[in-house]
């Protein structure tokens, strides 16, 4: 069995493990560097009240902690399942290098977790959406983005 094989193997078990325990959704992920297990995480929306406490998120801040930095490069993830969007947005902002998956959108989506919905807001435009998108100018606002174009000193990620 490869190592791939067996991080995969650990995603799926650590969600069996967290629905057993009645934390959260079937939803598993870790964060591997080098063949090592950096970071773990497992769905905690209900658990903690958070719709943002998605596996692959609490796996990448456990990271991010562990490692001292905000970019994951060099660094796999392996989900129990596809990412959702959020997740999906995450992983790139993190630099991961990798992704395995164990499962794709369908078998989520036929367990009752549905992404086509938020995949489809993406492509309308601002005043199409379920959730309004109202933008009301500032320029204040446009003040704050050229300070950080000209910050020397900044921290780009």
């Amino acid at each position: 069995m490869t190592n791939q094989q067996l991080f995969i193997r650990k995603a799926i078990k650590l969600a069996l493990e967290n629905i057993q325990a009645g934390k959260g959704g079937p939803f598993a992920a870790l964060i591997v560097k080098d063949n090592t297990i950096i970071a773990s995480g497992t769905n905690l929306v209900t658990s903690l009240n958070d719709p943002t406490a998605h596996a692959e998120i609490i796996a990448i801040r456990e990271a991010c902690k562990i490692l001292g930095t905000f970019r994951l490069e060099g660094c796999e993830i392996y989900s129990s399942c596809e990412p959702c969007p959020m997740c999906l947005g995450a992983v790139y902002w993190a630099r991961l290098a990798k992704i395995y998956i164990a499962s794709i959108m369908q078998d989520a989506t036929d367990a009752g977790f549905d992404d086509a919905y938020i995949y489809s807001e993406f492509s309308k435009q601002i005043g199409e959406r379920k959730i309004p998108m109202v933008l009301l100018p500032q320029n204040e606002a446009l003040t704050v983005f050229k300070e950080w174009k000209e910050k020397k000193d900044k921290v780009r990620y």
